[in-house]
């Protein structure tokens, strides 16, 4: 699976900013996803943007005061540079519909068509894709609306609601009362293949009940079979738990809410895993093509920029424990060390 967060999309538009024409005059975003994109685009060039159907109707976004200068104050009309962006093409008819309206409404300019992530580097209803992203994929803004959700096993704690506080997590009334109350936090908007989560099995009512409430759609609830939190505890079971399910399962990703629990899964079953939290996929072999690419497009932008050899060393060993986990730093140290 290639997932690309908020942020990977971010550092793309701004790696692919000197391959659009000069002196755009304005973003106009292809709705809803590519406002996404025309939002970044327009702050990191401090160019007006606007959505479709604003841009049809004649309207531009309103500029703040911080970096307002006096071309962000023109009239659609005045307009003779429009870049139109998706946050992504893949069959293009997303593209096609945004052109021929464009067409049909008459507009006058030189127009240039672009996303930020394509299946190839040219697609013949873009002029430009900033970075090849293959199929299977996912990314931040949509994973809960995608149709591979069917072949996902997905927590619940953390990903579809809310966790709860530790006053709620009481194994007793106040946490029965979160299970009929717990805030929604990603409402899935496809089927859902399995839940699999650490609640036990005896709240499977006021869990089923919350869930159908919502319309969560889902195959399995797999829950976890203990007599209470404290024997959950001692056993320390929520990471095998998970892990043991999705590996015997047909499931092609974990989509988990915890950190660390991410890397225990992606280790004990020997498959990608999708942390909410970061909004990183954790891959069972440190050194492969995924893993190394997950890893540079999350190196933060600051450590590049470290002059020292022993400055770049340190911080490259902090963010491969963090990325990698503690078994899979040592793998990929073995590995470096290994004789040719």
């Amino acid at each position: 699976m290639h997932y690309r967060s908020i942020s990977d999309m971010n550092d793309a538009i701004v790696r692919g900013l000197h391959r659009l024409p000069r002196d755009i005059d304005l973003v106009v975003g292809v709705p809803r996803s590519g406002v996404l994109a025309a939002t970044l685009v327009s702050l990191a060039a401090n160019i007006p943007m606007t959505d479709l159907d604003s841009f049809l109707a004649g309207r531009i976004y309103t500029s703040g005061v911080t970096k307002r200068r006096a071309a962000l104050d023109r009239k659609v009309s005045e307009m003779r540079k429009v870049l139109v962006i998706d946050d992504s093409v893949a069959g293009g008819n997303a593209m096609r519909d945004a052109r021929a309206r464009i067409q049909a409404a008459g507009i006058e300019a030189d127009f240039t068509f672009a996303a930020v992530f394509g299946l190839e580097p040219l697609h013949q209803e873009t002029d430009l894709v900033f970075e090849v992203v293959p199929h299977p994929r996912m990314f931040q803004w949509n994973f809960m609306h995608h149709k591979f959700l069917a072949q996902c096993c997905v927590d619940i704690d953390g990903v579809l609601c809310l966790d709860p506080t530790e006053a709620e997590n009481d194994d007793g009334p106040a946490y029965e009362k979160f299970l009929s109350e717990a805030r929604p936090l990603h409402v899935a908007t496809h089927r859902i293949g399995w839940l699999v989560t650490s609640r036990l099995e005896k709240y499977r009512a006021l869990t089923e009940a919350w869930l159908a409430k919502h319309e969560i759609k889902y195959d399995q609830l797999i829950m976890l079979d203990l007599p209470s939190k404290a024997e959950r505890q001692r056993l320390g079971a929520h990471g095998s738990f998970k892990a043991d399910f999705y590996r015997k399962s047909d499931a092609i990703l974990f989509i988990e809410s915890e950190h660390e629990q991410a890397l225990k899964i992606t280790e004990l079953s020997g498959k990608p895993v999708l942390c909410v939290e970061t909004h990183m996929v954790s891959f069972p072999d440190a050194l492969s093509l995924p893993a190394l690419g997950q890893a540079a497009r999350n190196l933060p932008a600051r450590l590049r920029q470290i002059k020292s050899q022993e400055g770049r060393k340190s911080a490259a060993k902090t963010i491969a424990r963090a990325l990698l986990g503690a078994r899979g730093y040592e793998t990929l140290k073995s590995r470096v060390k290994r004789p040719a």
